[in-house]
């Protein structure tokens, strides 16, 4: 691994260059094929991922047998720590949704990296906690909202995700098919294209293929969330 490619990594940023050379020596890079599955739920677990370039999938599969999407991860964003620091088996599925190079290490030198480097943990519980709190966001949302309001709150959760901000507008470059944004929102596809056509109707959204911009990011927020 570079470091500087580390260093681009929210969970190692903070730390210097000589530690930063101990961590690149024990990290695999590997690319993966769009379709992978990474990770199955259940299965146990050794091995922790860092996204380096590319997009992941991560959800559930309900009793019903029904998809439940949790996330996507993008560029910098980790996955996988979960059943390192509890050592129970993996609570969910990963599948890379375009070619994705990732880094991987492994449960032991990861743990060890927690106690020689405390701003890991530091940074470890910052992430952690921001998803704890987009988790109660998501359930609030779910309970709570009309199905307007729930594929609005996707969609603000994707633009926080992987959206790039400008003059106040947001552009969202991939937006996920219309089956996992209803697997987001927990809702159906018809329901996803009825809302994203009535945001564009209101002026809150234009669709552009893959692309979705929203013209006011703030109005947007206050609106929806």
């Amino acid at each position: 691994m570079d470091i500087q490619e580390l260093k681009m990594i929210p969970l190692f940023s903070e730390l210097r260059e000589d530690e930063l050379e101990s961590i690149s020596k024990v990290a695999i890079r590997q690319t993966f094929k769009k379709d992978n599955m990474v990770l199955i739920e259940e299965e146990v677990g050794s091995t922790m991922f860092v996204i380096l370039c590319g997009r992941v999938k991560i959800s559930r599969i309900s009793d019903e047998g029904r998809e439940v999407i949790l996330s996507i991860l993008v560029d910098g964003d980790f996955f996988g720590e979960m059943a390192i620091l509890d050592g129970q088996a993996r609570s969910a599925n990963a599948v890379t949704l375009e070619d994705t190079e990732m880094m991987i290490i492994r449960r032991e030198n990861f743990l060890q990296m927690l106690y020689d480097y405390p701003q890991i943990a530091i940074n470890l519980l910052k992430e952690l906690a921001h998803r704890l709190r987009r988790s109660d966001a998501q359930i609030k949302s779910l309970s709570l909202q009309n199905a307007l309001g729930r594929v609005a709150s996707t969609l603000l959760r994707i633009a926080d995700d992987s959206g790039i901000i400008k003059q106040g507008k947001v552009e969202i470059a991939h937006l996920p098919p219309q089956q996992d944004l209803a697997n987001m929102a927990g809702t159906s596809r018809e329901t996803i294209s009825r809302v994203i056509k009535s945001l564009n109707q209101l002026g809150y959204v234009k669709k552009e293929g893959s692309k979705l911009i929203i013209h006011d990011y703030e109005r947007f927020r206050q609106d929806f969330s």
